[in-house]
């Protein structure tokens, strides 16, 4: 109890002082910030523009760029399907009708996303939910983006993956081809991850869910580090996708948990005098988890993308060849160290997951409770 309460209260401390330094930084910040577009404006080149363009999502796979002998630049890009609603009915194209300043019923693309000219906005959740924007003030965006494309071809990749393996098992009890490699991976997240963390009776149940997670953020955060299609895509960056995952496991662990489980939220083993605040701290504490799952994953891979694009930038700010020499083995580094970040954040998703539910589905032990009675 003591280290929850102290928990809590270094919380609103560190949000406090982290309040008063940034208010107190703010114009020193601004400065900085601007001096450094100024730089990047009189260079020719927007590391900021270029970075966020790579880890970000578009309704276009931008493949590479070239210039002419004019130094027009020239995109080269695979075109995907856009889908939209508005109050005049739906629209579906190809991105490339809108590419490079092109209209198409009244839509064009701007930095890679879809944006109206005819002074409609995009729809967001909050629009959804709060209300304020009437269905004829916005538009639905229901395109195929590269995360979401990205999201289809990892499937499928897993999709041939295990139902080869398992035609294989079908035939022969020994693993097979690239399941030599995947088996003992397998093993381990059982032997390791759900058997320790949700007990060998009911650890079965929640294997399906656990392998899927793991295997689902691994090969994404693998193919993220492609610098080539089909790779390149910052899917496993995207809160959106994280906080999906984020909340299946919210939901498996709220519908899987038993009558100790929330008997501990909300009776807690502390003097009734504690409830109102044990109580509202145990109830916080049931989606800060998922949250912690959600911003974990999505900080991790997020950084290790903006890292190795900030040190390949520097050559191309400083417009220095001889800087490649330093710039490139450290990149080359940091690439090699998150492939290893890509397994580890798979594997942390997968362990927290599975404790989650395991402490949802743990049954205690109440014979001592009967016995003092």
């Amino acid at each position: 109890m003591n280290r929850k309460i102290s928990s809590l209260f270094f919380a609103f401390l560190f949000v406090f002082i982290s309040t008063l330094a940034s208010a107190q930084h703010e114009s020193e910040g601004e400065k900085v910030a601007e001096k450094v577009e100024q730089k990047e404006a009189k260079d020719g080149f927007n590391a900021t523009k270029m970075i966020m363009e790579h880890i970000g999502d578009s309704n276009e796979w931008h493949l590479w760029t070239t210039k002419d002998e004019n130094g027009e630049e020239h995109h080269t890009s695979i075109p995907l399907p856009v889908i939209i609603k508005d109050n005049t009915g739906w629209h579906t194209f190809l991105s490339s009708a809108i590419a490079h300043g092109h209209e198409h019923d009244g839509y064009t693309l701007e930095d890679g996303q879809v944006v109206s000219i005819k002074g409609i906005e995009k729809a967001t959740l909050f629009s959804i939910i709060s209300g304020k924007q009437k269905s004829n003030e916005v538009f639905f965006d229901l395109s195929i983006t590269k995360n979401t494309a990205s999201m289809f071809l990892s499937v499928i990749f897993m999709l041939v993956l295990f139902i080869g393996m398992a035609r294989g098992y079908k035939k022969s009890q020994l693993p097979r081809g690239f399941g030599k490699i995947m088996e003992p991976v397998i093993v381990f997240i059982r032997d390791e991850v759900a058997i320790p963390n949700i007990g060998s009776v009911k650890y079965k149940r929640y294997m399906p869910y656990l392998l899927t997670a793991f295997f689902f953020i691994w090969f994404n955060n693998l193919f993220g580090l492609v610098p080539f299609f089909p790779g390149g895509s910052n899917l496993t960056g995207n809160i959106a996708i994280t906080a999906v995952l984020a909340v299946i496991t919210l939901l498996i662990t709220l519908f899987s948990a038993n009558k100790d489980y929330w008997k501990h939220i909300f009776m807690p083993p502390v003097p009734i005098l504690l409830y109102p605040i044990m109580v509202p701290i145990e109830i916080i504490g049931i989606f800060t988890k998922p949250f912690a799952l959600m911003m974990r994953l999505f900080a991790n891979i997020t950084a290790g993308h903006i890292m190795i694009l900030a040190i390949i930038s520097l050559i191309f700010i400083f417009k220095s060849p001889f800087l490649g020499f330093a710039s490139v083995p450290l990149a080359l580094f940091v690439s090699v160290l998150e492939l290893l970040v890509a397994a580890l954040q798979a594997y942390i998703f997968t362990v927290l997951s599975a404790l989650f539910i395991g402490i949802a589905v743990a049954e205690h032990e109440h014979g001592h409770e009967e016995h003092a009675h």
